[in-house]
């Protein structure tokens, strides 16, 4: 890649994904460095070396889990060392468990990955970013079936627990904290936008039933969006020069949409989610 055409740097979470490594080939491909984010290195590796022969750009492998936020702070403290600046910012990971589990900080694990990992990280990595700076959070139609209650960080029993309802909960949790976030640092250049890429045909989308995930796979599949157009909208937000300067909006099929009233003028909820997460955060002594 030549200098003169080196846009900066972005960061991928969930980088070596169905979608996460479609993300980090084409900003490869558009000029960007790229920052890949991990939960497991050595199984990201092969695709960066994939990436990597295939694009000649330039990749940082980085292990990141986030659902521990103790290995954010150390994950953010690393990138903020090696790098001054960041161009964007991609919060693509995800996680849909099947059964209850609880994060390393003993949270509902669901929230902790999808929402709290990721709001805990863009805000850590705020003072490297500023004019220009785009960040895309990627949500899901499944954001309508979320609801924001007190025990939403509390652990779940298996009995109940409803992988759909914390799911749908992570996502309308990421976008509440973009709607605040794109509010708060507008006068600062940086643009804050979230994805909706439909269903995608991802691992994600597994019952963990031999016979149904296998029906999925002939039925279902074939209907869906591939990984491919699940990731375009994505990207749009992310560098497609038409959308320069275009803060707080939800992007779906590859353009901007409307905001649903329920939720863009739900302030109670906007209020009662940043209030629950900030005590987190407080407790864990992670100023922001």
């Amino acid at each position: 890649m030549s200098d003169s055409s080196h846009k900066g740097v972005a960061l991928v979470t969930g980088a070596d994904g169905g979608m996460g490594r479609i993300h980090v080939r084409e900003l490869a491909k558009a000029g960007y460095e790229v920052i890949m984010a991990c939960i497991d290195t050595v199984v990201a590796q092969p695709v960066m070396e994939e990436i990597q022969k295939e694009t000649g750009g330039t990749f940082h492998l980085m292990r990141l889990d986030l659902g521990s936020l103790s290995d954010i702070v150390r994950f953010a403290d690393e990138v903020k060392s090696r790098f001054s600046s960041l161009q964007v910012l991609l919060n693509n990971a995800g996680v849909l468990p099947s059964h209850a589990k609880v994060s390393a900080d003993n949270y509902e694990y669901t929230m902790a990955v999808n929402y709290l990992g990721h709001f805990t990280l863009t805000n850590l990595l705020h003072p490297i970013m500023g004019q220009g700076t785009r960040i895309v959070s990627m949500i899901s139609l499944s954001y309508f079936l979320g609801k924001i209650t007190p025990d939403l960080f509390a652990p779940k029993t298996q009995h109940d627990y409803n992988r759909f309802t914390a799911y749908g909960s992570s996502k309308l949790g990421l976008y509440y904290f973009m709607l605040d976030a794109s509010e708060a640092w507008k006068e600062e250049g940086i643009c804050f936008n979230v994805s909706d890429p439909f269903i995608v045909s991802t691992n994600i989308i597994r019952m963990d039933n031999k016979v149904v995930d296998k029906l999925c796979d002939w039925i279902f599949r074939p209907l869906i969006n591939t990984p491919e157009q699940g990731a375009a909208t994505m990207l749009t937000a992310a560098i497609d020069p038409k959308y320069e300067g275009v803060t707080g909006k939800i992007f779906k099929n590859g353009k901007v949409a409307r905001h649903k009233r329920r939720y863009y003028n739900n302030m109670k909820d906007r209020k009662t989610l940043r209030d629950m997460t900030l005590q987190i955060l407080n407790e864990h002594n992670i100023p922001l």
